[in-house]
C-alpha cells in the first residue's frame, strides 16, 4: 500500500467487486477502521489490526456478498427497505459494513457481550448511521421472543460454527420466505453435506451458493443463501451450548 492513500487502497479492493464507494461511504470505513483500533486496545474486537488486513478480511469480506448479484445496484435494489438481523455480530462484521454498502437496508445488531454493544453504539454515533438497531442478548433467548422471532427478511452470520450450528441460531429469526444468509470459507461442501437434517427441521432449503476468492489473495469465500420454507418448530434454538455439543 506504500504509495496510495488508505482511501485509495479501500476504493480500488472494493472495485475489484465492482463496487464504487462514496466518498461519504469511505469516509465511513475508515472511521470504523479508526475506532475498531482504539477500542480494541480496551476490549478484545479483533485478532486482526493491520490496515490492508482489515480491508480484505473484515471490510471486503462483509461487501463480498455482491459477488451473489449481477451487479452492485441490484444488490442495493434487493435489500432496499428490508429487514435484516445479524446474529452474533461481534465488532459489526458484517452488519456495520452491509448498513455503509446499503443505506436503505435496516438493520439490527444482535451480541451477548455488552461491551461489544457499547462499541458499535459509539460506531453507529459517529458515522450518523440511521435505520440501524443494537440489541444486547443472548439468541437463544431472543429467537425465542415475539419481537424477533420470524421477524426479519434475512438474517446473516460470518460466525467460524459450522453450518447445522449456525442455521439453529439464525433461521428462527427468519420470515417464512426470507432467506439466512451464511458467508462461509473452505469446506464448505462439507459442511453443506452435514446439514440436510439440520435445515429439514429447522425449515431451511439452500437456495443458491456463490464461491470465489477475496480480491488480491487466495481467501476463498462461499456465500450461501438459505431459504426459509416453513415455520421453525417452537423448540428451536435449543438452550445455550447444545448446537455446538449436539448439532442437529
Amino acid at each position: 500500500m506504500s504509495n496510495i492513500s488508505k482511501e485509495e487502497y479501500l476504493s480500488s479492493l472494493s472495485g475489484k467487486l465492482n463496487i464504487e464507494l462514496s466518498k461519504e461511504q469511505l469516509d465511513s470505513f475508515l472511521k470504523y477502521y479508526e475506532l475498531l483500533i482504539d477500542w480494541n486496545e480496551k476490549i478484545n474486537l479483533t485478532a486482526i489490526t493491520e490496515y490492508e488486513d482489515i480491508c480484505l478480511k473484515h471490510f471486503v469480506d462483509s461487501m463480498s456478498i455482491v459477488n451473489a448479484f449481477s451487479s452492485y445496484e441490484e444488490a442495493s435494489e434487493f435489500f432496499k427497505d428490508k429487514t435484516l438481523i445479524d446474529v452474533g455480530t461481534g465488532a459489526g462484521f458484517p452488519g456495520v459494513c452491509l448498513k455503509i454498502l446499503f443505506p436503505e437496508l435496516n438493520i439490527t445488531l444482535m451480541d451477548s457481550l455488552d461491551k461489544r454493544i457499547k462499541f458499535l453504539n459509539e460506531v453507529i454515533a459517529a458515522l450518523n448511521l440511521k435505520k440501524i438497531v443494537t440489541v444486547h442478548a443472548r439468541v437463544e433467548d431472543a429467537a425465542k421472543t415475539s419481537e424477533y422471532r420470524e421477524s426479519f427478511d434475512f438474517a446473516t452470520a460470518r460466525a467460524v460454527a459450522s453450518l447445522p450450528v449456525l442455521s439453529e441460531y439464525c433461521l428462527p429469526f427468519v420470515k417464512v420466505g426470507g432467506s439466512f444468509i451464511a458467508y462461509k470459507s473452505e469446506k464448505v461442501l462439507e459442511e453443506i453435506s452435514i446439514s440436510a437434517n439440520a435445515l429439514n427441521v429447522l425449515g431451511g432449503k439452500i437456495e443458491s451458493k456463490f464461491s470465489f476468492d477475496l480480491p488480491d489473495s487466495q481467501l476463498a469465500r462461499t456465500i450461501l443463501f438459505i431459504k426459509k420454507e416453513s415455520s421453525t418448530p417452537d423448540k428451536y434454538p435449543r438452550k445455550a451450548g447444545t448446537p455446538s455439543k449436539k448439532p442437529l
